[in-house]
């Protein structure tokens, strides 16, 4: 048999396997696809270089959308449907709080203590991604006299995922849902009660069957993998023990970052004071490095060049960068660098090419070498950054809390393309959908097109 026929062969099994595989739900639907927190590949890399640059209220917006509610969690996009999560709050009425006063006035023991929310209702919309209109808004769950959360945190800011028809919806304490998108019901629920203190923030992620969510409370602090089918836990390790008396310190907000290597899956999940990596399949830690006195790390890491990168959070924040091919403790051989000047504590960093790009919470952007860590540009820009950036092509997109995004150029000079104002705060991070960029802010999802594109 010849060359040529076998490399025809070969390409026909791949394109025959490619068909199968989009049919039985391995890979993710056509063209408009960013399934979870920061995409697909959970890099924040847009799968088109043709995201429109300029926009206002009255340029490039294809449709403008309000959403009930408020939820910092990202817009997930499958196929034709953009969804996210929210939670509507409800107040105490004029009255209710007059009869509470009277009640205290009394001396009443039993009058009821009432917090700053009578209520919130948790919810899954679903909007099409043509026209904008919502198709589905499904009550997930309801609870009453809720615990405060964090001024710059919302009671729906984890970002769900979706998979095969499903979409996975987390919200930290107050519970974890499946939901069938098609017959608009939850198949499962389950509830993983730590004390966030501020609010839920870790996103799940999906490997194989397991749905791996990181619990890091300021009371319990362990990473819990779920299956994807019932909900039941399949496994459940304990993170490494924090001396900390203070539980504060000793909370978390990460994303897990999946990677592989040298064949071997794993997945890595920083937390207060440590990273670490787990082995997905069964919870077994594969290697962890002492970061500090970081704790409250929200960030998602990076891995590009063997290693990842990734922030310490709160404290005395730096961005490391750590090799992944270790065992054990590795605190002291495999730490690469570090970096210590304007890290974030709230948005993810980015790869791009041998460069990593990051923004501060203040609003000063950096461009590192991936290999040594060494500063090769910086520029401020404006406001405060919660937002995690996203890169398309040659132009990163860096959304502010004041409904800014900065679109400027993914080399050192960071150089300026472009200023976009929105009405509303952006606190959510962007999704994509072909060419168009999907935008939540506090009370509006945006879709972002150039006229004509898809």
């Amino acid at each position: 048999m010849t060359t040529t026929v076998m490399a025809h062969i070969r390409l026909v099994r791949i394109k025959v396997l490619t068909v199968v595989a989009a049919l039985i739900g391995w890979l993710p639907a056509a063209h408009a696809d960013w399934l979870e927190f920061r995409g697909s590949d959970a890099n924040g890399h847009a799968n088109t270089s043709s995201l429109p640059s300029r926009w206002s209220e009255t340029e490039n917006v294809s449709w403008k959308t309000a959403i009930a509610g408020r939820g910092w969690s990202s817009p997930v996009v499958a196929g034709d449907s953009i969804w996210l999560t929210t939670a509507v709050e409800t107040t105490y009425t004029e009255a209710e709080k007059e009869e509470y006063r009277k009640e205290k006035l009394k001396g009443n023991p039993l009058a009821k203590e009432m917090e700053i929310l009578k209520s919130i209702s948790l919810v899954a919309i679903e909007v099409d991604l043509a026209s904008g209109k919502v198709l589905k808004e499904i009550p997930l769950t309801a609870v009453d006299d809720p615990p405060s959360v964090h001024s710059l945190n919302s009671f729906a800011s984890p970002t769900p995922i979706w998979s095969q028809g499903k979409l996975f919806c987390h919200f930290g304490s107050f519970g974890t849902f499946c939901v069938d998108t098609k017959l608009g019901k939850i198949d499962w629920s389950q509830k993983l009660v730590i004390n966030h203190s501020v609010g839920p923030g870790s996103s799940p992620v999906l490997f194989g069957e397991l749905l791996i969510i990181p619990c890091d409370g300021t009371d319990e602090q362990y990473v819990i993998a779920l299956n994807r089918k019932t909900g039941e836990t399949v496994w459940k390790t304990p993170r490494p023990d924090l001396t900390e008396a203070i539980g504060e310190m000793r909370k978390s907000f990460c994303t897990p970052l999946l990677i592989q290597v040298d064949g071997q899956d794993q997945v890595v999940i920083p937390g207060a004071r440590w990273i670490i990596s787990y082995d997905p399949q069964t919870g077994a830690e594969l290697w962890k490095l002492f970061h500090g006195d970081g704790f409250s790390v929200a960030p998602r890491p990076v891995f590009a060049s063997g290693a990842v990168y990734f922030s310490t959070g709160y404290m005395v924040p730096q961005l490391i960068a750590v090799s992944v091919d270790g065992s054990g403790d590795v605190t002291t051989t495999h730490q690469k660098w570090a970096i210590k000047r304007q890290v974030p504590t709230m948005p993810s960093p980015i790869v791009v090419g041998s460069s990593l790009f990051f923004v501060s919470d203040q609003g000063v952007a950096t461009c590192a070498d991936l290999e040594s860590g060494k500063q090769l540009g910086q520029r401020r820009l404006g406001g405060n950054f919660s937002a995690s950036p996203i890169v398309a092509g040659d132009k990163l997109y860096f959304s502010n809390r004041d409904g800014i995004t900065y679109v400027v150029a993914a080399t050192p000079e960071l150089n300026e393309i472009a200023t976009n104002q929105l009405d509303g705060q952006l606190m959510a991070s962007p999704a994509v959908a072909g060419k168009s960029l999907i935008l939540r802010t506090d009370k509006h999802l945006y879709r972002i097109a150039e006229k004509g594109s898809k």
